[in-house]
């Protein structure tokens, strides 16, 4: 059966597949977040679900999807990649998000 979609269009979803089964198999480092617009916006990265969310580092938005994250047990992960964030752009107000989600109760156990 001959198929109109791109090797690449296929690959995508055989890999978005692979993740429904709840089983996580990463290789290397995973971030969590990818800092955008000098740390006003980032993609965050759900393991959990296999998506990519964008979203303003400022927003309740952010917040619930970071204390999603640590709910599953990331928390201590994220605190790390957020603090190196913090230390590698010290302009982009990485410390003041850490702030807004201890604040929150984000990393709370």
């Amino acid at each position: 059966m001959a198929s109109n979609t791109s090797k690449t269009a296929r690959a995508s979803v055989r890999a978005g597949q692979a993740g429904q089964g709840g089983a996580l198999s990463v290789l290397g480092e995973f971030k969590y977040l990818i800092p955008l617009n000098g740390g006003k916006h980032a993609y965050v990265r759900n393991l959990t679900n296999g998506k990519t969310a964008h979203l303003r580092t400022d927003s309740e938005a952010f917040v619930e999807e970071i204390r999603v994250l640590a709910a599953a047990g990331h928390a201590a992960k994220i605190r790390a990649e957020i603090n190196t964030l913090a230390a590698a752009h010290p302009g982009d107000g990485w410390d003041a998000t850490e702030k807004r989600l201890v604040a929150a109760g984000v990393f709370e156990a």
